[in-house]
């Protein structure tokens, strides 16, 4: 059982060599669900994106060649995946179009309507306060932007002790003040998008 819970934590705040070695396996383990839930998304122009729990960056890397002349921002609560973010996109990193920092979706260090698109991938059943990190993001979207949640839905069952079903996720997004949202399951039923539009 310590074990287990030794691999939780790490999925949750990933430190160290054993962190860095978990950030990798994620990297491999979610892409093609990520790029499932990236094909719910439009892309325009000069978009301005930020990945709420970047992780080890493999999604920041699939956000910049999507969104080919915008801005990628990610967040991680974890300093040990704020590395591995930046190591994975150290070129994107260097020229300036991918910034990577540490921070908790609880306070997101930007100022209000900046962001068109932000993504939380396999993430947000670790958030400890999801009423107000949804409020949280929801603040620092623009007007019109998409905030999406993608998931697997066997660790929702496993982490959440609430907000675990279809009508209670949109009844939050609702009330925190999206004016749509949209629910996709994989036809594989493993994995869902929950995509909220401001």
């Amino acid at each position: 059982m310590n074990l287990l819970n030794n691999l939780i934590e790490q999925a949750k705040n990933p430190n160290g060599i054993v962190g860095s070695f978990m950030l990798r396996i994620m990297n491999t383990a979610h892409i093609q669900m990520n790029k499932w839930a990236l094909e719910k998304i439009k892309v325009r122009g000069k978009t301005v994106i930020l990945d709420v729990g970047c992780g080890g960056g493999k999604t920041l890397q699939l956000l910049s060649k999507i969104n080919a002349y915008g801005k990628i921002y990610g967040i991680d609560y974890s300093d040990q995946a704020v590395k591995d973010s930046i190591r994975t996109n150290k070129v994107d990193v260097a020229t300036g179009k991918v910034h990577v920092q540490q921070a908790s979706v609880t306070d997101i260090p930007f100022p209000e309507n900046v962001f068109d698109i932000i993504t939380a991938f396999q993430t947000h059943y670790f958030w400890v306060d999801l009423e107000n990190s949804v409020k949280e993001v929801f603040r620092v979207l623009k007007q019109d932007g998409y905030f999406c949640i993608v998931a697997e839905v066997y660790k929702i069952n496993y982490h959440m002790k609430t907000y675990k079903t279809k009508e209670d996720m949109e009844q939050l997004f609702k009330k925190t003040g999206f004016n749509t949202v949209e629910f996709y399951v994989h036809p594989n039923n493993k994995w869902i998008c929950i995509k909220g539009i401001k």
